[in-house]
């Protein structure tokens, strides 16, 4: 019951509900996540961890950034369960819409400076 209890308290929070679709879209940085949400940079890590301990995300390595992606639910038969659902839920929500609408134009690279 602890790791149901645990993927449906990392996805209780909004904030969180965004990264899993935006994380749906493509493979981000904690910069280009912070970027698409207009948080800081602790915030989005904060809320990071928390989807990853869940079973929901991974992360990679990749030089100076860490990528996050969708979990392969391998981990936790809940998160792949709610991560399969989630592809279809919400995709008519106007925040939702309006932030996948962003994604394309943030990329690590602009953040940067290149």
């Amino acid at each position: 019951m602890k790791e149901l209890i645990k993927v449906m308290k990392a996805l209780s929070d909004p904030v969180r509900v965004k990264m899993v679709k935006m994380l749906q879209r493509k493979v981000m940085c904690v910069c280009e996540i912070q970027a698409a949400l207009n948080t800081s940079q602790s915030n989005a890590s904060k809320h990071l961890k928390l989807l990853e301990e869940a079973g929901l995300i991974t992360s990679s390595k990749e030089g100076l950034f860490v990528n996050y992606s969708l979990s392969d639910g391998l981990r936790s038969p809940y998160a792949a369960s709610l991560l399969g659902n989630m592809k279809h839920w919400l995709e008519s929500d106007p925040d939702i819409r309006s932030l996948a609408g962003r994604l394309p134009s943030i990329s690590r690279e602009d953040i940067r400076g290149r």
